[in-house]
Order: C-alpha cells, then structure tokens, then sequence
C-alpha cells in the first residue's frame, strides 16, 4: 500500500510539473499585459483556493494565526511582485529563455538563507551556486547580446533575474511560516496580490472572448490545481525525487516554446541549461563528488 500511495504521489508530481511548465504559454495566449495576468492569476486561483480549503478543512483557524498571516502576507508581496517581474521578463525574451534564467531562485534561497538567516553553507554550496549562475549567464545568450545589443532583450533578461531573486526571497520566508499551513500560505499570497494589482489591472480586458478561458486557466490550473498537487504528493516522496522532478518544469517550457512558437536554443544555452541543471542537483543532493569532505561535526 506504501509503494503504491509513494507511485500516485509521484504521478501527481509529474503532471503539476507538466501543469506548470505551461504558464508562459498561458500568460502569452491570453493577450494581457503581466500585472493584468497576475491579477486573474491571483484572483481565480485565490477562489479555487478558498473553495478547496473550506471543503478539505485546510484553512480551519487560519484568521486566528497571526504570525502565518503576517508572514503570507510580506512574502505574498514578494510572490506577486516576482510574478509581474517573470511574465514581463517572458514578453521581452521569450517563455524558455526566461524560464532558464528563473530556475536561479533555488540558489537565491541558498545564499539569503546564508546571510539573513545564518545558516552554514557549504563550500561544495557556493561551487554549484557559482556553476548555476554561469548557467543563467549562458542561458541569456551572450552571443546575441554581443552581436546585436537588443534594449527590450536585455530588459526582459534583468526582469527575470529580478523574478528569480524575489522569488527566492518569498520561498525563504514561507519556508518559516508556512511548513504547517501551505494551502492556507498559497491562498493569503493569492489575495494578497489581488489587493495589490485590482487597481492597476487593465480594463481592456472586461469583454467578452477566449482571453478569459486563459485567464481562468491560469489561476485555477497554476495557482490552485498544481499546488494541490504539489504539497499532496511533497510528504510523501524523498527529496532526491523532488530535486530531479523539478527539472520537468523548464524542459516542458522549453518543448512548447520550440513547438509553438518556433523558439530554437542556441548551443551556448544548451549548454546553460546543463550547468543550471547540474548546479541544482548538486545543491539539493548535497554533492560532494569527492572533492570536498563532509566533517561529522557540521552535522
């Protein structure tokens, strides 16, 4: 019975990776600018959310939590702001690119982990911190940079890179107060960014068209039915299968960014890919590969 509830998890994983490989598809289709799309984002899958804790008694007590709220709130800005930063990144660039460059965060969480919250590092850490970087540096393709400066290019680069960073900042500081409450966290952080962008979310939008199938789809599918997934299937699975299904996410991205759009990789960010690939796993896998020896008294 264990071994099978360990293979639904693990389906349930692949598809919420697949499910959010997507969201740069969805974003793109329905013709909005990323506050705008942040927004539907945040207010569909807020309502999902709500509707799904109030029938599986996930948010039982939750107004009288006041330091989840509190923390889903500062980290919410965080989340919704990264939001903003990647779909704009994701028009400037293109949904892969971009992507490549947002899988830094894991490493942002590593080193603010280090210097906000003190905890001890390895020195194996900053080696693949450092590879993964260069990976983000390769994945931007700097020979197109080189070759012909794009203004809007190197905006939706530094945008991305700025998505990756709150990101990782937002993670760290759900880490802490959301371990025992992630559906309730998500659903603070959705209406968070409700509250945040109705004012600025563009008016263009209220008539009627496919636009709204996307838009829906976006905060039900990845805002709601994917972190179902995800924190269902998280307890019962070993880290070392978290850290590789990840990596399901961007090559998803990538396949549909080639397929619908035409968005060939050149070899530099193949190669980039490899290395963000390579520095993670070696992150969350805590890699030593001989080089470096563990001492017992770090543990």
């Amino acid at each position: 019975m264990l071994e099978q509830n360990n293979h639904r998890a693990l389906i349930q994983l692949l598809i919420a990776e697949c499910l959010i490989g997507s969201v740069g598809v969805f974003v793109h289709e329905s013709g909005q600018d990323a506050v705008t799309a942040v927004f539907y984002r945040c207010l569909f899958g807020g309502l999902f959310l709500l509707v799904w804790g109030v029938a599986r008694g996930h948010l039982h007590g939750v107004l009288q939590d006041r330091v989840l709220i509190r923390g889903a709130i500062l980290s919410g800005i965080l989340l919704v702001l990264n939001w903003v930063c990647l779909f704009a990144g994701m028009a400037r660039s293109s949904i892969g690119v971009a992507t490549m460059v947002y899988h830094f965060f894991p490493f942002v969480m590593l080193i603010l982990a280090a210097l906000v919250q003190g905890e001890r590092t390895r020195p194996m850490d900053l080696m693949w911190t450092l590879l993964g970087f260069i990976g983000v540096a390769c994945a931007a393709d700097p020979v197109r940079i080189w070759r012909n400066v794009d203004a809007s290019y190197l905006v939706g680069i530094a945008l991305t890179f700025l998505a990756a960073l709150l990101c990782g900042a937002s993670l760290l500081m759900s880490r802490k107060v959301g371990k025992q409450r992630p559906f309730a966290l998500v659903m603070i952080q959705c209406w968070v960014g409700v509250l945040m962008l109705g004012w600025f979310s563009s008016a263009s939008v209220l008539h009627w068209g496919m636009h709204w199938l996307w838009l829906v789809g976006l905060g039900v599918i990845h805002s709601g039915i994917v972190y179902v997934l995800f924190y269902s299937s998280y307890p019962r699975l070993p880290v070392v299968t978290i850290a590789v299904m990840a990596f399901v996410y961007p090559l998803v991205t990538l396949l549909l960014d080639y397929v619908l759009y035409g968005h060939r990789l050149a070899a530099v960010q193949m190669m980039g890919l490899a290395l963000i690939l390579l520095g993670t796993l070696g992150v969350n896998l805590k890699w030593t590969l001989g080089l470096v020896r563990e001492s017992k008294a770090c543990a």
